[in-house]
């Protein structure tokens, strides 16, 4: 009975690990509809954030069946409750990739990000598929030490995010008000993204270890 219960277990995590490559696909694509202005590829996105649900809703379902058929306790339960956080997290990261497609859509035939803001919401936008490719290695994994080293990384989004508003607020910014709240909205969102990739990789660091994460 309890090989069952942690073949399950690893079943659970190997899901997460298939939603965070759906997230990591949807951050990639609705980047590519916001540098390129193409409406069709932010629908796509949009389009198939509902498998992402979904798939967090099979997640949800079978973590809630293994709570209350196999009353699981320590390392089990922590294993558990883990999973259930952890795809929460991951599907506000699809969600925010489905933001930044909608504003991507909005502007269509033109782009939300002007020239001069293009290269730094560029970087953001690559270190958040980043740090979402590694994540899904992580949970397929459970590898303390690359949780720790995305935790890491987030320093470099933090950075990103604050020359954003140092182009918005300087006297060079040309774009215009429209535009600023785009790349005021957009920064946010692929900040957030590495937010919950951070999130999730503290929850893997939790699992094998039973320790909260160091704060970074």
């Amino acid at each position: 009975m309890r090989y069952a219960f942690h073949d399950q277990l690893d079943s659970i995590f190997s899901d997460l690990a298939d939603i965070c490559r759906q997230v990591e696909t949807a951050v990639r694509l609705a980047t590519e509809a916001l540098l390129t202005g193409r409406a069709d590829v932010a629908e796509q996105v949009i389009s198939g954030d509902v498998q992402i649900d979904r798939a967090r809703e099979r997640v949800e379902d079978t973590a809630l069946a293994l709570l209350s058929l196999q009353a699981p306790v320590a390392g089990d339960l922590r294993t558990v409750v883990a999973a259930l956080r952890m795809v929460s997290e991951l599907e506000r990261m699809g969600d925010l990739a489905v933001h930044v497609a909608k504003i991507a859509r909005l502007r269509t035939p033109n782009l939300a990000v002007p020239e001069q803001a293009r290269e730094t919401m560029a970087r953001m936008a690559a270190v958040a598929e980043d740090m979402v490719s590694r994540v899904a290695d992580i949970i397929d994994e459970r590898n303390v030490e690359q949780a720790e080293a995305v935790r890491k990384d987030d320093e470099e989004m933090d950075t990103l995010r604050r020359s954003t508003f140092t182009q918005l607020l300087g006297k060079e910014w040309t774009g215009g008000i429209e535009a600023a709240v785009d790349v005021a909205l957009l920064g946010r969102y692929y900040e957030r993204i590495a937010d919950h990739a951070v999130a999730v990789a503290g929850r893997v660091i939790f699992v094998v270890t039973g320790a909260a994460p160091a704060s970074s």
